[in-house]
């Protein structure tokens, strides 16, 4: 029997706006980890947000032992023709996984434009990757890090306040490689303007991520943006206000230079 955890469901804010907004979290986390953003976006902006829960998320890490990335990817879909019932103008904006899934299913959908944050274009080389898929039917599930828990956070008070799954599951970070495989030959069919956010202290994701992800875009209207002084979840820690102004500027852009 699954449950949801208190406070990691996913959320739906609407507005009479025609923008729209769909937040999506990232691997072993929870709808919780985009809330904040979703609620600025939808205070301070008035755009209609739905967050959505990924499969196999939010509930027990035994539940992800079961998903895969097409399942992953099937949730955003879902959530994406969910959100078109009530705006016109569709934005996607993905927190590190929830990138890669926001870049993978741009190539796909109409979406008007898609934000991107701390989000990896490949993972760590480690020699274990090429028998991932072996690798798990025999171990379930791995340390995140080696690092104290909680020690690449900035804001404190915010990382006990953090929901997410304590360990990764190797038969997760199987399909979160083939998921990624999958980005990158998408990056080239993307048509939507792109922003990317990723913090200079962001010691989860393989450095050069971003410029990488940029490099291999179209030529299209895309922006990086770094910041500082946060660590991997920025939509939670310190500078997150900088994230979610950044994000809302580039949707008031767009649509100013749409309408």
């Amino acid at each position: 029997m699954t449950y949801i955890i208190p406070t990691a469901e996913s959320f739906f804010f609407p507005a009479s706006t025609k923008v729209g907004v769909l937040l999506v979290h990232g691997f072993t986390g929870t709808p919780k980890e985009m809330r904040l953003m979703g609620e600025h976006l939808h205070q301070k902006h008035g755009f209609t947000v739905l967050g959505v829960r990924l499969s196999g998320h939010a509930t027990r890490p035994e539940d992800m032992l079961r998903s895969e990335y097409t399942d992953w990817l099937a949730s955003v879909e879902d959530g994406y023709h969910q959100l078109c019932g009530a705006a016109q103008s569709i934005y996607i904006m993905g927190l590190s996984m929830g990138g890669i899934l926001s870049l993978t299913m741009a190539a796909s959908l109409p979406v008007k434009g898609v934000v991107t944050m701390s989000t990896p274009y490949k993972l760590p080389d480690d020699p274990r990757l090429r028998h991932i898929e072996w690798l798990s039917k025999m171990i379930q599930f791995m340390p995140k890090s080696t690092n104290e828990p909680g020690s690449d956070w900035f804001d404190k008070a915010a990382w006990k306040e953090h929901t997410s799954y304590p360990q990764n599951p190797l038969h997760g970070i199987s399909e979160l490689n083939k998921l990624l495989s999958l980005m990158r030959a998408s990056l080239a069919q993307i048509t939507a303007p792109v922003l990317m956010i990723h913090s200079r202290d962001d010691k989860y994701v393989v450095k050069d991520s971003m410029p990488l992800i940029y490099e291999h875009l179209p030529n299209i209207d895309k922006q990086m943006l770094w910041i500082e002084g946060s660590g991997h979840v920025i939509t939670r820690d310190a500078q997150r206000e900088q994230v979610f102004e950044a994000a809302a500027g580039f949707v008031h852009r767009i649509e100013a230079a749409t309408a």
